[in-house]
């Protein structure tokens, strides 16, 4: 029935083969182990992350009667006389059906392979006859005018790539914007037509579509009364996707013509005053465009912003100069007249979008900001992609833009309409989750009381995501009575995740991943426990948990409730002597988790000082939707120094590393810094990197740049790169992330030729000895 997987095998991954990790890997047996367990039971889960062991079934996967509904897996007990499994998750009975007869021990299909506990059905690969044809993916640009000529040709240069780009079949729309809103009609290449819209108002999706000609009152060949096609079972008016949305290879040159027209909004804008931008009514249209023409199909909107929206609704501040943008001190004190009416018309689009299934990317780039943290809630909920960046013409806007178009090794993956179902052993609660995703409220028996995130339902809907969107789920353990006495309680927890998506092809596929956990009893001992502890996971979890704590609750102490939880987690888990704190020590499974969140403390997730609300919200956006290794390097940042004493090596996150001989390359995700010490600065600043006789300064400069452009080539969105010298103005990328072991107050102590942090946060060394003393006491 399936080939024998057993030779396939995945390299060494963090993520394990089912891109599955817990922060506990056994789980304490009561509610109340659980809270003194301190951090949260949560699983972090990359849903399509590709793995070289996935085995692909051509068949519709075997699913538990209801209400369990688990699909059949290598946990399953199978009895293969009588042709029965039983589900590990409900302990039902079920029989199999026919075709799968020619079972035996001997003759097992691939989904009961033990190593197989993810695997990913193609429920039409065995009858492509019944599989609805796959609508083309959709891009619909949106594009900010309110720009300078400069940044304007940046754009239409990015955009010309991407029409190139493009798969010739995919559908594209035009909408341009300032004082007003232009929808491009893209079916009439002899002659532009654009419908105009005013940005002072909110349009209704009615008022839309009958301006468009395409409301039902419309009769004849351009509303839906005229000649029907059908599009992945759905009836669109074929007249109106021609007339806004056209293939890549029809449009192409009407586009390309279009851009070399295209100019900066002309509405003339008073002295002292902003540009009028409405923003809001643009997206609106985007909006409910898809929403006539393309329903539940995979269509993206790609908007490409430069500036505040300025009318209308989604307005973030007035045109009036003197009015600043809102920052975090407004937000905190409730002096940002127009944040609360924005944030609500963003989540009714975002509703909106959610139910046609349509997703908003959005590409921010302005050295001012444009409101991205009132965007977040339509961004997050269906699964956009969010880029920002201070120019158009940035390496980090350029770059990230063209990948989303890419095919082959580096491509993204971008698949669409995914649906993620939670399923668990009845021992355990779902309380919600955390990432790029909407509630499908889904209520029953699995629901926890206490909600995180998005709850109150066991599955979820992803309008868009890919390889890398990760999700975290948090559970809660609350054992019946009879599963807690003894003889009764089965030693085994099961928890499923079923993703139902449609893939860039345009195929519908369906990934199980099934992880079966060991249940504990911890009132004898920790051990155990300790041994399952994933201090990254935790780490991540706890940085995703705060940040949402943070929006949630105006009152939140981020960095007290991170000391408290630090010090309550010591105290249960350390091994020291009561009041002695030079006997304190910590199992290697918790010996990072200090520094983790020392870090986290000091992170733009919790300091949100000298950043912009926009800023905060990008940052966890990302990390809301990253892996848990590339949420470990925004978190704890990684540094490896490269001389000629040594081959290059990972050193710690401290102001020490700094030296006059070294090159030190940090990875803290969202910048990538290349930093030279005094001496080699000077050394190429004479040029004897271009000297034969010295080839190896010359290698040893170019080291660090060919590790930083591995690192940039996997990330999306494309890392910041920075280069620069020791006392150079840049080299605050680096000084920020350093631990200050060294400050100006102990300057007399450092090495020569080192460097020192002007700063009074306490260094990690101090950090730790306050740690132990408070941990320790009785």
């Amino acid at each position: 029935m399936a080939t024998d997987p057993t030779a396939l095998s995945g390299a060494a991954d963090p993520d394990g083969p089912d891109a599955i990790r817990l922060t506990w890997n056994a789980l304490p047996r009561s509610k109340l182990e659980a809270s003194k367990s301190v951090i949260p039971l949560a699983a972090c889960i990359s849903p399509l992350r590709i793995s070289p062991s996935l085995v692909s079934l051509p068949y519709p996967p075997l699913r538990c009667k209801p209400p369990c509904l688990a699909v059949v897996n290598p946990f399953s007990q199978v009895d293969f006389t009588a042709k029965i499994w039983i589900c590990p998750i409900c302990y039902s009975r079920n029989h199999f059906p026919p075709h799968y007869q020619s079972i035996s021990e001997t003759n097992i299909p691939g989904e009961l392979y033990p190593q197989c506990t993810t695997v990913e059905y193609s429920p039409y690969e065995s009858n492509p006859a019944a599989m609805p044809a796959p609508p083309p993916p959709v891009f619909l640009f949106v594009i900010d005018t309110c720009v300078i000529e400069e940044e304007l040709e940046f754009v239409k240069s990015a955009m010309r790539q991407a029409i190139g780009l493009i798969p010739d079949h995919a559908l594209v729309g035009l909408i341009t914007f300032g004082t007003q809103v232009h929808l491009h009609e893209l079916g009439f290449a002899d002659l532009t037509k654009i419908f105009v819209f005013r940005g002072t108002k909110e349009i209704t999706k009615e008022q839309i579509l009958d301006q468009l000609g395409l409301s039902g009152r419309h009769m004849g060949p351009i509303g839906p009364k005229g000649p029907q096609q059908q599009v992945n079972g759905f009836n669109h008016p074929s007249a109106a996707v021609n007339r806004f949305l056209l293939p890549a290879s029809e449009c192409e040159y009407t586009l390309n013509a279009l851009f070399d027209d295209l100019q900066t909004d002309q509405w003339p804008v008073e002295a002292g005053n902003r540009s009028i931008r409405c923003t809001g009514v643009a997206l609106s249209i985007a909006a409910g465009l898809l929403g006539a023409c393309m329903p539940g199909t995979g269509a993206r909107i790609i908007a490409l912003l430069s500036g505040p929206c300025t009318e209308g609704p989604g307005m973030i501040v007035s045109k009036d100069m003197s009015e600043p943008v809102r920052s975090h001190k407004d937000l905190a004190k409730d002096a940002a007249p127009h944040f609360q009416k924005a944030v609500k018309f963003y989540d009714g689009l975002a509703k909106q979008l959610v139910s046609q299934g349509h997703v908003l990317d959005l590409f921010a780039s302005a050295l001012d900001q444009v409101g991205i943290a009132e965007m977040k809630v339509v961004v997050e909920r269906t699964g956009g992609l969010v880029v920002l960046s201070e120019s158009f013409g940035h390496a980090v806007f350029k770059d990230s833009f063209k990948r989303i178009f890419d095919v082959g090794e580096n491509a993204l993956g971008l698949s669409f309409n995914g649906t993620l179902e939670v399923n668990c052993s009845k021992d355990l609660k779902i309380q919600g989750v955390i990432g790029p995703c909407t509630s499908l409220e889904k209520k029953g028996v699995l629901c926890a009381e206490s909600v995180v995130g998005q709850g109150n339902t066991t599955a979820w809907k992803m309008c868009g995501l890919d390889r890398s969107t990760s999700l975290t789920v948090f559970f809660d353990v609350s054992p019946s009575e009879r599963s807690s006495q003894p003889g009764h309680a089965n030693p085994h927890a099961y928890i499923q995740f079923v993703t139902n998506y449609q893939n860039p092809e345009g195929q519908m596929k369906i990934r199980v991943a099934t992880i079966c956990r060991s249940w504990v009893d911890s009132t004898n001992g920790t051990e155990e426990l300790v041994q399952g502890f994933d201090q990254e996971t935790a780490a991540v979890v706890l940085a995703r948990y705060i940040s949402l704590k943070m929006e949630m609750e105006e009152e939140f102490d981020a960095t007290r409730w991170i000391d408290r939880s630090l010090i309550r987690l010591c105290s249960r888990f350390g091994d020291y002597r009561k009041d002695d704190p030079t006997s304190f020590s910590l199992h290697s499974n918790f010996s990072l988790f200090p520094q983790f969140m020392f870090n986290l403390r000091r992170s733009q997730f919790v300091q949100v000082f000298n950043n912009s609300p926009d800023e905060t919200a990008f940052f966890r956006m990302i990390l809301n939707r990253e892996s848990v290794t590339n949420s470990v390097a925004m978190i704890q940042p990684s540094l490896i120094a490269f001389s000629f004493s040594a081959p290059p090596t990972p050193v710690l996150l401290d102001v020490a590393a700094i030296a006059p001989d070294r090159i030190l390359l940090l990875d803290a995700y969202f910048s990538v810094v290349i930093f030279h010490g005094l001496t080699v600065a000077q050394w190429r600043n004479m040029g004897y990197q271009n000297q034969p006789e010295h080839q190896a300064f010359a290698e040893l400069l170019q080291a660090p740049h060919e590790e930083a452009q591995i690192i940039i080539k996997g990330r999306f969105p494309v890392p910041r790169l920075v280069v620069c010298d020791q006392h150079g103005s840049q080299a605050r990328f680096l000084l920020a992330k350093l631990n200050p072991s060294a400050t100006y107050t102990t300057a007399h102590e450092v090495a020569p030729g080192s460097d020192i942090i002007f700063t009074d946060d306490v260094s990690f060394q101090v950090f730790s000895e306050h740690l132990q003393r408070l941990a320790v006491q009785s």
